[in-house]
Parts: C-alpha cells; sequence; structure tokens
C-alpha cells in the first residue's frame, strides 16, 4: 500500500477511537470490503495519471457515500478539507466512473466566467472544453456544500494532479493541496479535525 495512505488510515482509526467512534469504527472495517479489480482498470482508463494513494483508499473500502455493504448502507466520514471540522464521504469507484463529466456539466460556464461573483482559483484552468477533474469526495451535506476533485488540467500557473474544492454559497473554486498524497498529509497535520465527538452521536 502507497505508505501516505497507509499512514492516513491508520490516523483516522486513531481519531474515531479519541472521538468515541470505536464502535462505529470496528462496525464499518467489519463490513466494508475495497474496489474490485475490473474497476481498477476502468479508472485507470478514464484517469491514466490516478493517484496510487487514492487507489489504495479505495482498496481499503470501495466508497463511504450511502455505500452497500453486507446489505446495509453506510455513510461513514472518511476524508476532509481546508474548512476546519468539516467532514466528507469518500466516492465509491462506481461514483467516480459515473462522475467522469460531472465537473464539465455542472462547472463549465463557471470555468468559462459567465457568472459574476465566483472566485475561480487562478491555478484553474479557463478553458471548460479542457476540463479534465476526477470527483472523489463530497461533504457531509450529500455534495451540496463542497466536492473534491483532482485536477488533470490545470492552468500554467498550477500544477497537474492538484486538489480543487468546491464550495456552494458563496460559489467558490479553490486549490487546496498540489497532490492527493499533498492533500491527505494536510489532514493528518490538521489532526483529523474533521472527526470529533459531535458527528458520533
Amino acid at each position: 500500500m502507497n505508505p501516505i495512505a497507509e499512514q492516513y488510515i491508520a490516523g483516522l482509526k486513531k481519531a474515531y477511537y479519541e472521538n468515541q467512534g470505536k464502535e462505529s469504527w470496528e462496525y464499518f472495517e467489519k463490513i466494508k470490503h475495497g474496489i474490485a479489480e475490473e474497476n481498477i482498470q476502468k479508472l485507470k482508463e478514464l484517469y491514466p495519471e490516478i493517484p496510487d494513494a487514492l487507489i489504495d483508499l479505495l482498496k481499503y473500502v470501495d466508497g463511504t457515500y450511502w455505500k452497500e455493504y453486507e446489505g446495509e448502507k453506510i455513510a461513514f466520514y472518511f476524508l476532509g478539507s481546508d474548512m476546519e471540522e468539516y467532514p466528507y464521504y469518500l466516492l465509491s469507484s462506481g461514483e467516480i466512473i459515473e462522475n467522469h463529466d460531472l465537473a464539465f456539466r455542472y462547472y463549465a460556464d463557471y470555468i468559462e466566467g459567465k457568472y459574476e461573483g465566483v472566485d475561480i482559483d487562478e491555478k484553474i484552468t479557463g478553458t471548460a472544453k479542457s476540463l479534465n477533474w476526477l470527483h472523489f469526495s463530497d461533504c457531509m451535506n450529500n455534495g451540496g456544500t463542497s466536492q473534491l476533485f483532482i485536477d488533470f488540467s490545470p492552468s500554467e500557473k498550477g500544477t497537474k494532479g492538484q486538489i480543487v474544492r468546491f464550495v456552494h454559497d458563496p460559489d467558490e473554486f479553490t486549490v487546496i493541496a498540489d497532490s492527493f498524497e499533498e492533500y491527505l498529509k494536510m489532514l493528518m497535520a490538521n489532526g483529523y479535525n474533521f472527526i470529533n465527538e459531535e458527528f458520533m452521536e
């Protein structure tokens, strides 16, 4: 397993245990399963530069966003962002594949600057037809407030593989890390602050 992904999972488990989430984590570990090999191949066909760390997270658990395991759907907080104490789900491989053109369908007009008052990071391309974003995470509000993407089509000021966070109302597209591994390191450095006792209730 990718060492950053492995370190991330170990730290996440510890955060659950320290925030009254031991029972939730143990049930999660009992029923979850990883990505099917055929979906790994599909992801690599759609996104040849998909990070190993993301593949390894999906090998550990193939999604935590109302994903069915053992006949039961789970909604399990697995990720965060730069928005302090705000949890996100990991999308399943099936959802990532299904959403491969979501960024263009939903956000092309934003990227082209057709709406006023939308803050778009200069590291993000201004050409919608070149958008190549992998949608890997939705926030706790079913993705209605915030979504996370791996951006394989940055502007000249950006970095291929950078992490873009979209947040709604006010609408904003911000690069929060230069790579998926750097994104995981940021969550670890912030002490997994999106896991707290309030969300364990």
